[in-house]
């Protein structure tokens, strides 16, 4: 085989950061054995979890994933075990050769503002695993009959949130959309969806193919108000990106022509107006905004604010990590302490958890190649025991583990369970997920 034969490399995470890093072994390292943990039965993490359900396209690269696993003999899908509970670090530190940390950013940043705590404040993270069917967002339950929401931000995720709440059952007939999520999406009396950005129309974060689905939707209408839209882009733009600008800011233009109140549901889009207090009892009532400007680059706080009426908030804002037990971890940055990924002799980080909640699912595939350069280069000493005696302590522990041909069992009882043209009908829970898969077998 290869030099590599003897080595073993426990990867943390199955989401897109975790099986780059696997593909580059399998590139680099061939003959090299791959353990992928997980500590939930389904693979792929935000694949699954966190692409919107009306966005089927995307959700696509986890055939790539899937060969990745099932084609290569010396790599395997180990679901059901959390690192932390199940397993310590340093257990998995002395079992493989490497250990690579790449469980994501699952967790919602913090506005930092008074009454963030209210209910019916809601984390991008929490609301999208709610419809997505994730199995720790099942009983969110956001209350949809009210009148108007609020979603702070205006990138990828925040028009995903805000276009979710805008379709009717018919558009999301080809969809996994959460069926309970889809119930109460269509049944809510919510008339108006606010999507605040605290910069303007130039920095707007979102991609050019998001807005214009915004433009596109059977019961809802999407508004800009056109007398803040710039007509030409600043010299000191670069041809790429002006290119890039033009096409959003032709959007936004196209969307300012409509009129609100023309169909069930209405999505306005405000530029330069940041949160600086949720306001209510313990419920959420409105949300008060500060305009503000950019200045040098900066945005900055003009003073001058004004509220609006809301029962809902949505934050779309950025995730973060979670700190495990042995893991040093940055609390600022919500991200584990690596250098040039290097956490500690033999442990890696890669993916959200080493640089932040950033970049497309492609971004992450040159950062965990470049992470398991570094591995490789530090392979060195004797051999350690690898996959064999990480099935001995889960047997020692009685856990059941999921491989890879159980989550496919799981997967077939999810799509038969399916009413067409929809792709699936998620299992909701953990405990679900195992017992359909144990009466299967």
């Amino acid at each position: 085989m290869s030099g590599y034969s003897d080595r073993s490399v426990a990867i943390v995470g199955s989401g897109p950061g975790g099986m780059y890093v696997a593909q580059a072994l399998l590139e680099k390292a061939p003959g090299c054995k791959i353990d992928i943990i997980d500590r939930l039965p389904s693979p792929f993490g935000l694949i699954r979890g966190g692409v919107a359900p009306d966005h089927q396209k995307t959700k696509r690269v986890d055939q790539k994933y899937t060969q990745t696993i099932t084609e290569n003999n010396n790599v395997r899908y180990v679901g059901n075990i959390a690192l932390g509970r199940d397993v310590s670090l340093n257990e998995l530190s002395a079992i493989y050769d490497s250990v690579v940390l790449a469980y994501g950013a699952p967790y919602d940043n913090k506005l930092g503002i008074p009454g963030e705590d209210k209910v019916g404040v809601f984390g991008s993270n929490a609301f999208v695993g709610w419809y997505n069917c994730h199995p720790d967002f099942k009983d969110l339950s956001p209350n949809l009959n009210i009148s108007t929401a609020a979603v702070i931000g205006i990138g990828n995720v925040a028009i995903d949130v805000a276009r979710v709440l805008s379709r009717t059952p018919m558009e999301m007939a080809t969809t996994d959309i959460a069926d309970y999520a889809m119930t109460d999406i269509d049944a809510a009396t919510l008339k108006d969806i606010y999507m605040f950005a605290r910069r303007g129309p130039l920095e707007a974060a979102c991609t050019n193919n998001e807005l214009k689905e915004m433009g596109l939707l059977d019961a809802a209408t999407t508004v800009v108000d056109g007398s803040i839209l710039p007509d030409d882009m600043p010299e000191s733009m670069d041809d790429r990106e002006k290119k890039v600008r033009m096409r959003i800011l032709d959007t936004l233009k196209v969307l300012s022509q409509a009129k609100a109140n023309e169909k069930r549901r209405t999505v306005h889009i405000e530029f330069f107006a940041s949160p600086i207090e949720i306001l209510g009892g313990e419920r959420v009532e409105g949300i008060r905004m500060e305009r503000t400007k950019v200045e040098s680059g900066r945005c900055v706080g003009t003073g001058d604010t004004f509220d609006i009426r809301c029962e809902m908030v949505i934050t779309c804002i950025g995730s973060r990590a979670e700190a495990i037990e042995g893991i040093p971890f940055n609390e600022r940055s919500g991200i584990v302490k690596h250098q040039d990924g290097r956490v500690s002799p033999g442990v890696y980080a890669a993916g959200w958890v080493k640089r932040g909640a950033t970049g497309t699912i492609g971004t992450n595939r040159l950062d965990s190649y470049a992470v398991t350069d570094l591995l490789i280069a530090d392979f060195c000493g004797e051999k350690k025991p690898g996959p064999e005696k990480l099935n001995n302590l889960l047997n020692e522990r009685k856990l059941q583990s999921v491989s890879f041909d159980d989550w496919l069992i799981i997967k077939m009882l999810e799509e038969t369970a399916a009413t067409a043209p929809s792709p699936r009908k998620k299992f909701s829970t953990i405990e679900d997920m195992i017992a359909g898969l144990n009466a299967a077998r």
